[in-house]
């Protein structure tokens, strides 16, 4: 099975003055469907620049990218912009909920930049805020929700679309333990539901919740880790 996810010789490269600063020097990872992968690195490795290029809002300087064997370092800003809606579903450490919005209509947005019809629209947020545990929850507004509750809108608002991947950046970042463990009991549960997850997390332990965790260092992949099989 060819990967879901290619990339190749990946170079992100930002001119400071007169020195060529590389943020990514020579990626070369592959992801599959279904796979479950975290990304580590100290700050300044590289990860929210990897990150930035996986979820499409950011393209090479050099190398290739191949996403459902598209290739998105030849795409445009418009290009760019339908594969996230159709095919990213994106979950924030700061959560990224419109304050004004109920749970439900937080949840409905992505579809409505999708032009799917309301009725259909309002059927699947429902749905998808029930898979998360918020089946209750679907009229209160954020600053009702405690974080971690927030934090599952928020990952139901990437359901929604049913995307290819479910890329989640620092999702336990703002939570407290318990709250983060009930986060990470749901990503696990959509992986195994199928479901492909790309986790960044600067802690170990929520790293090794995936399958196999790659290490960023200075722009490089320093190492990978296969974690055991969790029960």
């Amino acid at each position: 099975m060819p990967a879901l996810i290619s990339l190749r010789e990946v170079k992100k490269i930002y001119q400071v003055g007169a020195e060529a600063v590389y943020a990514l020097n020579g990626i070369d990872v592959e992801i599959r469907a279904g796979e479950y992968i975290s990304v580590m690195g100290p700050s300044g490795s590289g990860k929210s620049t990897l990150m930035n290029i996986i979820g499409c809002l950011d393209t090479p300087t050099e190398g290739t990218y191949e996403f459902g064997g598209e290739a998105v370092h030849e795409m445009d800003d418009n290009q760019l912009a339908s594969i996230r809606n159709r095919k990213i579903g994106f979950v924030f450490q700061t959560f990224n909920l419109l304050p004004k919005l109920t749970a439900l209509r937080n949840v409905e947005l992505p579809l409505i930049y999708a032009n799917v019809p309301r009725s259909e629209r309002l059927e699947r947020a429902r749905t998808a805020l029930e898979q998360v545990g918020l089946g209750d929850r679907i009229s209160h507004k954020p600053n009702e929700l405690s974080g971690g509750q927030r934090q599952r809108v928020a990952i139901a608002r990437a359901l929604v679309t049913h995307p290819s991947i479910i890329l989640a950046d620092e999702p336990t970042g703002n939570l407290d333990s318990k709250s983060g463990v009930e986060i990470m009991r749901i990503l696990d549960d959509l992986h195994r539901q199928g479901n492909t997850i790309i986790l960044v997390s600067h802690e170990a332990d929520i790293a090794a919740h995936a399958q196999r965790t790659i290490h960023l260092l200075d722009g490089k992949i320093e190492r990978e880790v296969v974690h055991p099989v969790r029960a």
